[in-house]
């Protein structure tokens, strides 16, 4: 076992934003409750699931909606315990230990803040191995397991409660909610035993996210090699480089979507589109799709190679394209359902990582 202390919250953040794909909330604002939590009520224990009571239940914590809204409505904090608390109030028992939903964005920072205040461990483990925008979209769908009860909580203290047939539904019905509820609200979910996380969750996940944000660190902080390490590291490779000519963004129906585009460096006539929704999709290389979900795209900054999030994509931005592939729980039979390009209502194929 070991423990999150604010020490870590740079690292966290940093990998935590890459992960992200651009979306999964604004980590600086996750990074501030972070610290906030840690500093009140001390440091957070990272255990992994198999150390858990077996029975022991397990909640996730999340934020969901817009992360352009999220800028604006800063979540207060008291949301994500209330929602923890009205899961174990529902279920008739109290959890033993918090997961990240995702481990990409604020979504990854949000939970260590409520496990901190309520006093659980943090399980190294999450149901994405980057962010995705539906409720639906884990590893945890493939594995059968449903994602509801979920608990619904705002800011001013309202609060739901439901269960669906189908985490399909369940993303219909949160949505819902969450838009009604002014597009940024508390959630816990996919409730289940630490044994079934053990055999169905992406393990080491918050390990890797911070071992990931030391490498952007140190690329931050003039190492000319870090960049070339971190892809080594991760299995990713650079696909594009280039300047910011266009962005189209707006927050519709609980999610950002929209478009951004890149003209390359040394070639005026190339350009690469990536199409949004709260992440980083589809990466377009004049025409032909290239990269394609599950697998991850991620914006750097050309000249320090920190990640960009989608709702600070700007014109004029000199940017570098990277691709990470996805974690391996997610190749299992039906994976194209949950995440692959057409899951998102993209008329594509899915792209294998490495082949273009």
């Amino acid at each position: 076992m070991r423990q999150i202390t604010t020490e870590d919250i740079a690292h966290v953040t940093l990998g935590a934003t890459l992960l992200g794909t651009g979306g999964g909330g604004d980590p600086y604002i996750g990074a501030l409750m972070a610290r906030q939590a840690i500093e009140r009520f001390g440091p957070v224990d990272v255990v992994d699931a198999a150390d858990l009571d077996p029975d022991g239940l397990v909640v996730a914590v999340a934020i969901v909606g817009a992360p352009t809204v999220i800028i604006e409505r800063v979540p207060a904090g008291a949301e994500f315990v209330e929602s923890l608390r009205a899961m174990g109030r529902y279920l008739g028992r109290d959890p033993v230990a918090i997961m990240p939903i995702e481990v990409g964005g604020m979504n990854t920072l949000i939970p260590m803040a409520t496990a901190a205040e309520v006093g659980l461990p943090l399980i190294d483990a999450d149901g994405m191995g980057r962010a995705f925008p539906e409720i639906g979209m884990t590893v945890f769908t493939l594995a059968g397991l449903p994602a509801t009860p979920i608990t619904v909580s705002d800011e001013k203290g309202n609060l739901g409660i439901f269960e669906t047939v189908d985490n399909r539904t369940a993303e219909i019905l949160g949505r819902t909610a969450v838009v009604q509820l002014g597009m940024a609200n508390a959630v816990s979910q996919y409730p289940m035993t630490a044994r079934q996380c053990v055999d169905s969750a992406i393990h080491g996940s918050l390990s890797y996210c911070t071992e990931l944000g030391r490498m952007l660190a140190s690329a931050r902080d003039g190492s000319p090699s870090a960049l070339d390490e971190l892809l080594d590291f991760a299995g990713g490779r650079r696909i594009f480089n280039g300047k910011i000519t266009d962005i189209d963004r707006r927050a519709t129906d609980g999610f950002t979507r929209g478009t951004c585009d890149i003209e390359h460096f040394d070639d005026p006539l190339r350009s690469m589109r990536l199409l949004i929704q709260n992440e980083l999709l589809v990466a377009i290389d004049n025409g032909t799709p290239v990269l394609t979900p599950p697998d991850l795209i991620c914006v750097l900054d050309h000249e320090n190679a920190q990640p960009i999030t989608t709702e600070t994509l700007a014109y004029g931005q000199r940017v570098d394209v990277i691709a990470l592939p996805a974690a391996r729980q997610w190749h299992r039979d039906g994976f194209l359902d949950v995440v692959g390009p057409r899951a998102f209502g993209y008329d594509l194929d899915y792209v294998p990582f490495g082949r273009n």
